[in-house]
């Protein structure tokens, strides 16, 4: 008998549309797949020669549930290196991915009944975890003239007796949205008022940032202490694979943290955590070299979305995702098949112009879909061709 938790609980629909395009590549056809966040690069060398270097010294036992103290304190040199941000390793915690970060966050901070805000559109993962905290959600929508940024004043009005805590990305999944000094500032000073209400920050995109400098909402001294740092080492240092994320908070939640993770998971896997103090402290000139790369692919799937005529595009500043609003097409058809929701319109792509993308429903904005520019600029060309050509046939 499967609980009601369960079944009620979404499948990832990024997850989801991968596994169809994979499914699709398996049987023959030419699909160009844009729906995993994934960069297309390879872990560096570097990184992989200090977890090869970790096996051979032994380093396969368990760890600490929190992490090894020498990774807790690379991050926090890292903290301080590039984000100015003041931490000790006991309010580290080293997690399976940024997704259980998130999940540990959210099971120690909420209590049934509890509300969180998530200015949509939002990554789809974050209603689930917080349903599986039994919180209450209160989605916060913004708008493409706005950037897809939710202000002081907007997430103040949607603020209740029962606000517990606020969820974000910056840059964000999956608009490529990155919020500046001045707009953290002032959620910042807004959030003194109300001082039950704490802030889940997810940087797991900061270094993929085309404005060249990232801002954390945790350099605000007055609210530091009601900020949970997400961040990881999945996109910057293209380690997808190796599941590693880490939460960076005040030490009393820092510690319920660590006590949940310790009855769910306990450390993660002890060779891959020596390999991330390389990552944090030898991969500068890598890091770089990726995130121009992603800058070029920008731009290319840019101009290719352009040339479509009715669809609406944000400036992504961050991330590797494009987020076009594609609602013009809604009510038409080709061969029978009628666009009515975004999903059909990934479907439809999927099928059609064989690219994988993925619809908007789950990250709580049903007019646009979201393509991943983690692929080669010839990759992303031909997709965009075949997009086009695909949406031209719609009447």
């Amino acid at each position: 008998m499967i609980t009601n938790r369960i079944k009620n609980l979404h499948e990832s629909a990024t997850l989801k549309m991968a596994k169809l395009a994979r499914d699709l590549k398996a049987s023959g056809r030419d699909i160009i797949s844009l729906s995993l966040g994934e960069p297309d690069f390879d872990t560096p060398q570097i990184i992989k020669e200090a977890a090869k270097k970790a096996l051979d010294e032994g380093n396969t036992k368990y760890t600490a549930v929190a992490g090894h103290l020498a990774l807790r304190e690379a991050i926090c040199h890292k903290l301080k290196r590039q984000n100015g941000l003041e931490y000790s390793p006991n309010q580290i915690v080293v997690c399976n991915g940024a997704k259980q970060a998130i999940s540990n966050a959210c099971m120690s901070l909420l209590n049934p009944g509890d509300e969180i805000l998530i200015p949509a559109p939002y990554w789809v993962s974050y209603k689930p975890i917080a349903q599986l905290a039994e919180a209450i959600i209160t989605e916060v929508p913004t708008t493409v003239e706005e950037n897809y940024l939710a202000s002081a004043k907007l997430l103040e009005a949607n603020i209740s007796e029962k606000t517990r805590a606020i969820i974000y990305s910056s840059p964000c999944n999956p608009t490529g949205s990155v919020y500046e000094r001045h707009q953290l500032a002032e959620i910042a000073e807004m959030l003194e008022k109300y001082p039950n209400v704490f802030v889940l920050s997810d940087e797991i995109y900061e270094h993929i940032n085309y404005l060249n400098k990232h801002e954390s909402i945790a350099q605000f001294p007055k609210i530091k202490d009601r900020v949970v740092l997400i961040n990881g080492f999945s996109k910057a240092y293209s380690m997808t694979g190796w599941r590693m994320g880490y939460t960076a908070t005040n030490l009393e939640l820092a510690q319920a943290i660590e006590k949940f993770q310790g009855q769910v998971t306990s450390g993660i896997c002890n060779f891959n955590q020596i390999a991330g103090i390389t990552a944090l402290e030898k991969t500068d000139a890598e890091v770089k070299s990726m995130v121009e790369a992603f800058r070029k692919r920008k731009e290319v799937i840019m101009e290719g979305l352009r040339e479509i005529p009715g669809i609406k595009l944000n400036n992504p500043q961050g991330a590797f995702y494009a987020f076009p609003d594609i609602s013009s097409y809604f009510g038409k058809s080709y061969e029978g098949k009628k666009i009515e929701t975004s999903s059909d319109m990934a479907m439809y792509i999927l099928e059609v112009a064989e690219v994988g993308c993925v619809g908007g429903d789950d990250f709580a904005a049903d007019k646009c879909i979201r393509f991943s520019f983690a692929a080669s600029e010839e990759q992303i060309r031909e997709a965009m061709k075949r997009v086009k050509a695909a949406l031209e046939k719609l009447q």
